[in-house]
């Protein structure tokens, strides 16, 4: 017998067995694997590459049940059986949850004093692990006693590169040996001296900060795709550097950072220039000072403090800096910000190791060669259904033997640098967490994102903190402080002061005993394992309750699995209020829960403010300004499909947004303001030819008039909602725009690519029907999922055009043949998407494809972008 636990199997043996998507993440990224695929025997269980495309691979769980030499036979989960090859195999070691607790909980009990602490330890480590009480991070989990070479720390973040170019080779290559090993990166630019800046040794000018980061970036494309982990990196820059705007504004230029995420670093001071509208200086330190390349590595107070020259080079008004990362942000969810000086302020660390940058998500600001060191409580397994509470006690303990396992890892982990070490070991940072919040919330009936939640959050997480600064005072009692711990000066922090002035016990427990971890909370994303684990990831709510899954039986509803229970119990009825959805909560619920948690966060948080797609950029501006008031340490927002929106014009700098303009004057999103030439249109569409061909093209090639009228349809595809633009020329359809997904995504690309052919076609020659043409082949067209039933049913983006067209076409026989002039969308919007796991109507604008698995199900969720589908996050 069993009861069913989301995608988890719970036996009365007290033994668990993973299914579905669950087993998939489990087996491929944190199960102990044999790498000698020559052992797979029969009865083994493996995970068989099914799809062997180098960017979008694919596998499945499955047993062997026979084989000849190198060929194997395997039967998969779902029945079917294939043939494979012994290459083609991820033989795993272990099976179960079981097995894999039993290696961490001894891993970590290993570096425990004497046999009877090791014991006593393996045994209280399993306890937290079981059931996944507590879930270790996917380094920890990956690597712990795995093989000596992989770290067991999730990101780092390493100095600021020396202004030079052996500085800067030499930090290229500290990034790349970390990515190779599986960690992320953060890296702070501010230390390069700015663009056109005179560099005497060469007689030249330098190219720039940013141009540097494009560096960093591309090498960091590299090992994404020539390893089975893809490279994270975060690059930062201080709000006084001369490239800040330049920084902003990067990826609104193709291809100069692509893979990485950007954030700003705001100044207290900078904040109060907004807010009294006053000049902001750009500086940067006089590059002439003899001593520039000893002293130099980015941080601008401490040069101020020895006295050394800085250089003016302009003044600009902080509102129009404020606005353009607004603005940038609204378009494209980027940059983000973070208020790095409040953020050291707040800092324990503050007095000897500041913080300087971000890791890739942003949940852990980290001092030059610091690391993350992460594992989350899942809360979900604290609700106390006879109290209607959480389980105090309970979590309370599993907080308190977390702490110690988090703090061992901090020993038990190999270190390729040895600053790294010299750093960790000195501070011993570590960042417990949380995954299932919203679903603990929705057992206790308490709606994420209201006053009452408010209030709630900020009893759970103040009881987290408590508990877990309890135990690693305690930890110093027994093993003594981290190396750099000064009483006085530890206290004095932001956090503390807080801390202390809230659970007067916490101080007199580092009064008498000492503190052996400068920082114990990070609230970070939990993509991978909390998909594994079947709860609701980080602190976020569910991105949705309802989703289609595709399977030999066809496409069927399902919900997620507290979700499926109520319905169960009360069948035909609507989920009750505290079922909430990510979208369903205002951009302000979203920053007021992160600010409730972030008062008991000593590090911070990755989250998400998700906003509708009709959020202004004014509404950003005050989603930002109460981020700072609230006392956030950083904000990032999704606007639901992020684009530029603009109205034809031959000025390519004109800029002007809109909801639901006139078709008359609709034009595609570009997805940069350097392809601005795509709205401008003024001539011809940008194709290249030669000079012979050109004579012969501008005969065959109906030139585009200055106006051009038209419909705008708006249809829900498997990668999103669609606004498909049809305009006419001499009562015949001939040109199409489409606007699918975020500026910059793979879909916004191959969908505007199939709107230049599709208006290439249309306008070439003048021969047969050519948009029944364009339908016959378009229609039908299908990819990985599809939207809807019957008539509905959308089968891609292609498809989605024919049905466009054959409207636009039934619109102009209803019309008595003229031209369907209109100034409202039409919408056609499918009842049932049913893209595979866990993809849903309000996901749908958000979608990009994901690159471990092809399929259009990556989300921009916890600040990071995870696919619904496989598991697959950037950050983890």
């Amino acid at each position: 017998m069993f009861t069913i636990v989301g995608r988890v199997l719970l036996l009365d043996t007290v033994q668990l067995k993973l299914e579905g998507l669950s087993e998939k993440i489990f087996l491929d990224r944190y199960a102990l694997k044999d790498a000698d695929t020559n052992n797979t025997k029969v009865g083994d269980t493996v995970l068989v590459l099914t799809k062997d495309d180098p960017k979008f691979p694919a596998k499945e769980v499955g047993e062997v049940i026979s084989r000849q030499g190198q060929q194997v036979k395997i039967k998969l989960r779902s029945g079917e059986t294939v043939d494979s090859t012994i290459e083609k195999l991820t033989l795993s070691v272990e099976k179960t949850p079981e097995q894999l607790w039993n290696r961490l909980a001894k891993a970590m009990a290993s570096v425990e004093a004497t046999p009877e602490k090791q014991k006593e330890w393996t045994e209280k480590f399993n306890y937290i692990l079981h059931d996944w009480k507590l879930v270790p991070g996917g380094r920890i989990a990956a690597g712990a006693d795995a093989n000596d070479e992989l770290t067991l720390f999730n990101c780092y973040v390493i100095p600021s590169p020396h202004d030079s170019r052996g500085g800067i080779i030499a930090t290229l290559s500290e990034m790349t040996e970390i990515m190779a090993r599986g960690g992320g990166v953060g890296i702070n630019l501010s230390s390069l001296r700015p663009r056109r800046a005179i560099v005497k040794g060469v007689s030249g000018s330098s190219s720039g900060a940013v141009s540097w980061g494009g560096l960093f970036s591309y090498t960091t494309g590299l090992i994404e795709q020539g390893g089975s982990r893809r490279g994270a990196l975060m690059l930062m820059m201080n709000d006084w550097h001369p490239d800040v705007l330049d920084f902003i504004t990067v990826k609104q230029t193709m291809g100069q950072i692509t893979n990485a995420n950007l954030s700003v670093c705001v100044s207290n001071g900078f904040m109060k220039a907004v807010k009294e509208d006053l000049e902001w200086d750009l500086v940067y330190p006089d590059t002439t000072d003899p001593e520039y390349n000893e002293l130099w590595d980015g941080d601008l107070d401490k040069w101020k403090k020895l006295g050394k020259p800085v250089k003016h080079y302009r003044t600009v008004r902080a509102r129009d800096v404020w606005h353009t990362i607004i603005e940038s942000a609204w378009k494209s969810a980027e940059p983000g910000v973070v208020f790095m000086e409040y953020y050291n302020q707040m800092s324990n660390s503050w007095y000897f190791n500041p913080i300087i940058c971000t890791n890739p998500c942003g949940e852990q600001g980290l001092p030059a060669w610091g690391v993350c060191n992460l594992s989350a409580i899942n809360l979900s397994k604290f609700y106390d259904a006879e109290k209607h509470d959480v389980a105090w006690e309970d979590l309370g303990k599993v907080v308190r033997y977390s702490t110690r396992f988090l703090d061992n890892v901090i020993d038990k982990t190999p270190y390729h640098f040895e600053q790294n070490r010299i750093n960790q070991q000195g501070e011993r940072r570590i960042g417990l967490g949380s995954m299932g919040l919203a679903e603990l919330m929705i057992k206790l009936e308490i709606r994420y994102g209201s006053p009452e939640s408010l209030e709630f959050l900020d009893k759970l997480y103040g009881f987290m903190a408590k508990e877990a600064y309890l135990a690693s005072s305690e930890i110093a009692a027994e093993k003594g402080s981290f190396k750099h711990f000064d009483k006085e000066k530890f206290l004095q922090s932001g956090f503390m002061k807080t801390m202390v002035a809230e659970f007067p016990e916490v101080g007199a427990a580092i009064q008498k005993q000492g503190m052996r971890n400068v920082t114990v909370i990070t609230q970070a994303p939990t993509g991978s394992t909390g998909t594994m684990v079947g709860t609701s990831t980080g602190i976020e709510p569910y991105f949705a309750f309802e989703y289609y899954r595709q399977s030999r039986l066809g496409f069927d509803k399902q919900y997620v699995p507290i979700a499926q229970e109520w319905k169960d119990k009360h069948p035909n009825e609507e989920l009750p209020p505290q079922f909430v959805t990510a979208m369903d909560l205002s951009a302000e619920d979203h920053i007021r829960v992160q600010a409730a948690i972030q008062r008991w966060v000593d590090s911070s948080i990755s989250k998400t403010a998700n906003c509708p797609a009709d959020f202004t950029v004014e509404e950003t501006k005050r989603l930002y300004e109460l981020a700072f008031d609230l006392g956030c340490k950083g904000v990032t927002i999704y606007r639901d499909g992020s684009r530029d929106v603009q109205v034809l014009s031959t000025d390519k700098k004109e800029d002007k947004t809109s909801e639901a303009a006139p078709a008359a004057e609709a034009a595609p999103a570009a997805s940069d303001k350097e392809k601005a030439s795509i709205t401008s249109l003024s001539s011809t569409l940008a194709v290249n030819v030669d000079a012979k061909t050109e004579q012969v093209f501008d005969k065959e090639y109906k030139r585009r008039p200055q106006i051009l009228r038209g419909a705008t349809y708006k249809i829900n595809t498997p990668f999103g909602m669609a606004y498909i633009t049809i305009n006419d020329m001499n009562n015949s359809p001939s040109e199409i725009f489409l606007n699918v997904g975020k500026a910059g995504s793979d879909v916004f690309a191959m969908a505007e690519a199939l709107g230049r052919v599709c208006s290439l076609f249309l306008r070439y020659g003048d021969h047969g029907n050519k948009v029944k043409l364009l339908i016959k082949h378009l229609k039908g067209i299908g990819g990985s999922g599809a939207i809807g039933f019957g008539a509905n049913r959308v089968e891609s983006i292609a498809d989605a055009v024919a049905k466009a067209l054959e409207m636009h076409e039934e619109s102009r026989v209803d019309d008595g043949g003229a031209s369907p002039y209109v100034t409202a969308t039409r919408e056609v919007i499918a009842e049932t998407p049913t893209i595979n796991y866990a993809v849903t109507k309000s996901a749908a604008t958000s979608l990009d494809l994901c690159p471990s698995c092809g399929s259009a199900s990556l989300i921009n969720s916890e600040g990071c972008k995870n696919c619904s589908n496989c598991g697959y996050s950037r950050c983890s």
